[in-house]
């Protein structure tokens, strides 16, 4: 899988190409999707959710630009492989913060997340992941993987000096992959290309 991700230019990283290939994602699907757990494509985990396709996580942690020690929130935790992959890349000293609306896959994430051998660097929360996190930040890095019909303010707010967002933004069936960087008060946007992801649900994202 990652061999192909690599071949085809989704990823280039060294360090990427490492954590990507250090978890299985066979972990985080459920067990009568696990022989396609390595074919590039989306699988349904329950509750109307899904895993992203393996180069699309690729190409949003490499965005991320991620380094030992960082402290990242993720919003859209799903089953909890993206952010095992970006454990990762934050150990050592680092910390991933994974915000999942549904209880019951926050359980199976959890429970994956432990599985994997990431149980110190992930932490789960059950949550409205469009408002942040508060208690924890400012944030190195914040990565949402639902889409929004625009950028959460909480988000940005919560997101340090020099500190980078990466984001799907649009309507509830095409979006744009957004990195945005942190300078002061002000917030440089650029963009990754087109993509479609499932509705990010809350406060300050799409009504339920």
């Amino acid at each position: 899988m990652v061999s192909r991700l690599k071949a085809m230019g989704y990823i280039s990283s060294p360090e990427v190409i490492k954590a990507m290939e250090a978890v299985p994602r066979h972990l985080f699907v459920p067990e009568g999707l696990q022989e396609s757990a390595y074919v590039d494509t989306p699988l349904p985990i329950g509750g109307g959710q899904t895993i992203s396709a393996p180069h699309m996580v690729g190409m949003m942690v490499e965005a991320a630009e991620l380094g030992p020690g960082m402290r990242v929130l993720e919003v859209g935790g799903g089953s909890g492989y993206h952010a095992s992959v970006m454990a990762q890349l934050v150990r050592p000293g680092g910390k991933i913060f994974t915000m999942e609306r549904l209880g019951s896959l926050a359980s199976i994430a959890r429970k994956s997340v432990s599985e994997a051998g990431y149980e110190d660097t992930v932490e789960v929360i059950v949550g409205d992941g469009s408002r942040g996190l508060e208690g924890h930040q400012p944030y190195d890095r914040i990565v949402v993987a639902a889409a929004a019909p625009s950028v959460p303010p909480a988000l940005k707010s919560q997101l340090k000096e020099g500190g980078k967002l990466v984001i799907p933004v649009g309507s509830k069936f095409h979006q744009e992959l957004l990195k945005i960087t942190r300078r002061g008060e002000s917030y440089i946007t650029e963009s990754l290309g087109g993509c479609i992801f499932v509705p990010l649900i809350g406060e300050q994202g799409f009504l339920e």
